[in-house]
């Protein structure tokens, strides 16, 4: 069910008219990622909220994309968007 579309108030007489559109919010990060310190071997586990589920995200490091491999796991929960990084080295930080 949609609000948005032409309204009227009609008094008979005279008509008054209002075309309503209304656009959807952005979507927000509601949780910040928090800075990680792990022994070199573990697994690192990053996520963050987000105000909407099911967001197309991307992932970077160093401003370079991340995509899944065998190193890194990426998935979402609902409203949270997991960064899994497997057996962590030196040259993760």
């Amino acid at each position: 069910k949609t609000d948005a579309g032409l309204y009227t108030c009609d008094i008979g007489t005279d008509v008054a008219k209002s075309k309503v559109s209304v656009q959807e919010k952005p979507t927000e990060v509601t949780k910040q990622l928090e800075d990680k310190t792990s022994a070199a071997g573990q697994d690192i586990s990053l996520s963050c909220e987000l105000s909407k589920p099911d967001v197309s995200i991307r992932w970077y490091k160093d401003g370079k994309a991340i995509r899944k491999s065998q190193k890194y796991d990426l998935h979402q929960e609902g409203t949270r968007a997991i960064l899994i990084i497997h057996d962590s080295t030196i040259k993760d930080s």
